[in-house]
């Protein structure tokens, strides 16, 4: 995968860019190839069926197989999340931007599978990754309610129930 929000041109010194490289090598090999192919928004709804595809959703979030929408809640602020990699920093090319000097420019990733699952990367940020009070040391399972810590900004991780869809019945003739 070439996603240019995986590079690491941004970091100064050869051991910060290992570190990073190394995190980048553990995110990418965590990408099954429909989360992947979600992520570069390849999947095509007859290739693959309904299932799986991801279609945004103004706010909050994205609605995965019309059932649910994931999203991060900052106080009164709401960042969509969509299928494959969400990329969390300061740089405005990440999907959650977050401006605060003490976040790094890449400081953490969201990856939500095609299976739903979802997981919480720490991506060689200097500060490090929170999530419920434990920094943390590897990629980790998120849950609804979840709260990540990105030095003093609180996120909390939600996954909703999208609206069903009203039925439409034909008349009868």
């Amino acid at each position: 995968m070439s996603d240019p929000r995986l590079h690491s041109l941004h970091l100064e010194g050869q051991p910060r860019r290992d570190t990073f490289r190394a995190a980048r090598q553990v995110l990418q090999a965590a990408c099954g190839s429909q989360t992947v192919a979600g992520d570069v928004r390849a999947l095509v709804e007859a290739d693959l069926g309904a299932s799986t595809i991801a279609a945004p959703l103004g706010a909050p979030g994205a609605v995965l197989a019309g059932r649910f929408a994931f999203y991060l809640k900052d106080g009164s602020n709401i960042y969509p999340l969509h299928l494959g990699m969400n990329s969390i920093g300061r740089l405005p090319d990440n999907d959650v931007i977050v401006r605060d000097e003490c976040v790094s420019r890449r400081h953490c990733a969201i990856l939500i599978h095609s299976d739903l699952r979802c997981e919480l990367h720490d991506v060689a940020s200097k500060n490090g990754t929170v999530l419920n009070g434990k920094k943390i040391p590897a990629p980790t399972r998120l849950q609804s309610g979840d709260q990540i810590t990105l030095c003093n900004r609180r996120l909390t991780f939600q996954i909703a129930e999208a609206a069903p869809e009203p039925m439409i019945v034909p008349a009868a003739s």
